[in-house]
């Protein structure tokens, strides 16, 4: 069977991070710099922190503040762990067009796509067990974000 691909069909979504909500940063930037990431000391008092992984990967932290900011209705999960994936699309639009593909072909969607107050624009879809994926994609240089 061959496939062609066409010239205005978005490019899949590449897997870049994997982000964790966290109660206390320092705490747990204390115990993953004690597995080795690199990640600031400065980051301990932010309510965002990163460390680049192996790959091109990211391990990411929010505080549980930054995760109300972006959605006042979140609370921590009250079974599993508070752990997230996150994919980077190709561009704004192309947050759109994943989030609304998934959400046509029968997935549901947690947060319609928005620009966020970060720089991205950004959408959280349920996965088929309920937890959210985050999708994103840098804004335009100045271009403001705004939350829904």
């Amino acid at each position: 069977m061959t496939t062609t691909s066409s010239s205005t069909a978005p490019s899949a979504p590449r897997f870049a991070a994997v982000g964790m909500v966290v109660a206390d940063m320092a705490a747990a930037l204390a115990f993953y710099r004690r597995l080795g990431l690199d990640v600031p000391a400065e980051a301990d008092g932010a309510p965002h922190a990163e460390a680049q992984l192996p790959g091109g990967l990211r391990l990411m932290w929010d505080t549980q503040d930054t995760a109300r900011a972006i959605d006042p209705d979140w609370t921590p999960p009250q079974d599993g762990t508070p752990t997230g994936l996150a994919f980077e699309c190709a561009g704004p639009a192309g947050v759109d067009a994943v989030y609304a593909e998934l959400t046509a072909a029968g997935y549901t969607g947690e947060k319609p796509p928005w620009d966020a107050f970060w720089g991205q624009r950004y959408a959280v879809i349920q996965d088929p067990d309920g937890h959210g994926v985050d999708l994103f994609a840098p804004l335009p240089q100045g271009a403001g974000g705004v939350h829904p």
